[in-house]
């Protein structure tokens, strides 16, 4: 072993553990690796950023930003109207489902299919009678499954699509990248089986929790809801609230005579004969209502979130995405009451009520969030923090014409990738140029729909993964499993390089994944003078089957904290759907891509 694979190797290692141990964004780490390997000469200075003009990176935010057209013009809303008439049969229900979000997601965003089809599932899981965790954890499973059949159904494919580009350009052939259906035999055969198990045996092994914390008791978790008198006599009267400055409680809103003023101003004074409604841990009220001279007028349990809601202040629940901006801060430090005129109320963590001071509780992935603020702004307010709002959502709120424009515009662009008219990059990235201009998506909202960790993610990932093949790594490790396995036929060798991206796939992003396990498939595939073809879409198969644990893929994660999930729920249906996925697609790739 040369000193560059021994550094590289390190390189892997350590940048694997750093995926693993969660401290650091996996943007944050792939950059460190990327810089790492152009400071030791592993990567050439001049060609460290070319991952950032790669195919899959420019693709990928060109998807992006159509899906996000799509769904806001009301195309997908409307998508989702057949499944009111199925709410009353729970297993026909649980079926439209993941028919419908497999369906989406192998045309636009995995996360962004799940996400339009997660406040539809909660509104018909309620009105089914059955709990939330029946439905979600398959309807996650349903966006994995359904973005292996085509190209641009997730990133994977488009990754391994550009490597075997690549390998054929090094090789001396004609540099062509799989076509936008080359995926669906066997992705959609998988996806297929995939279904059919959820819908027959692994829904039956999906925890049963009874239901989702409602927002009364989002309220009350750890805390004391009560009301309370200004008195003439009290030292409260004639100040605002900033100057009472209240600890460790929040006054979520004051009875004046007829008159209620929900989510008051730090500005608002405080008169004779008010009534404060406030939260907070008993003894902070209690201190405070001495200090100021209050007399308390109810006990908790007669109090609900319905005393908190007014015609122009809201109430809302919303679950923190993966990639949220307020992922790590607390609403202390985002000064949420001062800066947004926002209350939090409540935090499920894991179907849990967090009973930890809120103010100083640090947002995680999957926590639901109970805030109160103004009814016109409280949805957009979540989804700029970058939580999903879980109310019910409007159906068909994008214009007739918008929507058909949207369609149009979009089978226009798979049209010309199919009949190879374009270039992916080229069809799709001028598709989600076209619906800006035609007014489809606003610029804004274009942007805001690009998920940029994952495409700074991408783009330094991928001078590392070449440069595992490069550097002679990749040929190493497949020498050493050929001669492990020289027993072995051709079809075992593809359940290996299968499972071992399943595993990685589990563990770190699947993008990373991907990047990672193609240099190794295609010396593998060298080593037994065998087509690259099947050992590639065994790793964009792989990569895409994180059905483990909750930190495997965007989607289970997204559904932990409204299903009520724990971290340890994800195996017990997700191993037995890996292994009918390996033995599905090992079967498929061998009659559909033959190796020899």
């Amino acid at each position: 072993m040369n000193l560059t694979i021994a550094a590289i190797s390190v390189i892997l290692v350590l940048t694997l553990a750093a995926f693993i141990w969660g401290k650091w964004k996996p943007e944050i780490v792939a950059l460190g690796s990327l810089v790492l390997c152009a400071i030791l000469g592993i990567v050439p200075a001049e060609s460290a950023f070319v991952g950032f003009g790669h195919p899959a990176v420019i693709t990928v935010a060109a998807v992006l930003v159509i899906s996000r057209a799509l769904t806001a013009s009301g195309l997908v809303d409307r998508l989702t109207r057949p499944l009111e008439r199925t709410s009353h049969r729970p297993v026909l229900l649980l079926t439209g489902l993941m028919l419908t979000v497999a369906v989406l997601s192998a045309f636009i965003n995995n996360v962004g299919a799940l996400a339009v089809l997660m406040p539809v599932t909660l509104r018909l899981a309620r009105n089914s009678g059955k709990p939330v965790s029946m439905f979600l954890m398959p309807l996650a499973f349903g966006s994995l499954l359904g973005g292996m059949t085509t190209l641009i159904g997730t990133p994977p494919n488009l990754i391994v699509s550009g490597f075997r580009a690549v390998a054929a350009r090094e090789n001396g052939l004609t540099p062509v990248p799989f076509a936008f259906f080359d995926f669906l035999p066997v992705g959609g055969l998988v996806a297929v089986a995939g279904i059919v198990f959820m819908l027959t045996i692994g829904w039956r092994l999906v925890p049963v929790r009874s239901s989702r914390i409602s927002s009364d008791d989002l309220i009350k978790v750890g805390k004391y809801l009560t009301e309370a008198t200004v008195v003439e006599s009290s030292a409260a009267a004639g100040k605002s609230l900033r100057d009472i400055s209240p600890k460790g409680l929040q006054v979520l809103s004051i009875i004046r005579g007829e008159r209620r003023i929900t989510a008051p101003s730090p500005h608002r004074t405080i008169l004779s004969h008010d009534v404060l409604v406030m939260m907070g841990e008993s003894a902070a009220i209690e201190k405070f209502v001495k200090e100021q001279k209050l007399e308390l007028l109810k006990p908790e349990d007669e109090l609900s979130a319905e005393l908190l809601e007014s015609e122009e202040i809201a109430l809302a629940e919303g679950v923190v995405m993966p990639d949220a901006r307020i992922v790590g801060a607390s609403a202390k430090s985002l000064r949420l009451r001062e800066r947004h005129g926002i209350n939090l109320l409540g935090i499920a963590r894991e179907g849990e009520r967090l009973d930890a001071r809120l103010a100083d509780a640090r947002f995680r992935p999957g926590d639901v969030l109970l805030v109160q603020g103004a009814r016109e702004s409280l949805s957009s307010d979540l989804a700029d923090f970058g939580c999903l709002p879980l109310a019910e959502r409007d159906i068909g709120l994008g214009k007739a014409d918008t929507s058909l424009r949207a369609l149009a515009i979009f089978v226009v662009a798979i049209i010309a990738t199919v009949m190879g008219w374009l270039s992916a990059p080229v069809a799709f990235t001028g598709a989600a140029m076209l619906m800006v201009v035609t007014g489809v998506i606003g610029v804004r909202q274009a942007y805001a729909a690009i998920d940029w960790p994952v495409l700074v993610l991408l783009g330094a990932m991928i001078p590392v993964g070449l440069a595992i093949e490069s550097a002679g790594l990749a040929a190493l490790i497949a020498k050493g499993a050929l001669a492990a396995t020289s027993f072995a036929p051709l079809w075992a060798m593809l359940a290996i390089v299968l499972v071992a991206t399943m595993f990685l796939s589990d563990l770190v992003n699947n993008a990373a994944a991907a990047v990672m396990m193609c240099p190794i498939a295609l010396a593998v595939a060298a080593g037994l003078n065998a087509s690259a073809d099947p050992f590639l879409l065994a790793v964009a198969i792989g990569a895409s089957c994180a059905f483990l644990t909750p930190i495997g893929h965007q989607s289970n994660l997204l559904v932990m904290g409204p299903g009520g999930y724990r971290f340890g729920d994800y195996w017990r249906p997700g191993l037995l759907l890996e292994v009918v996925i390996a033995a599905v697609a090992v079967a498929g790739l061998m009659v559909f891509w033959p190796a020899k």
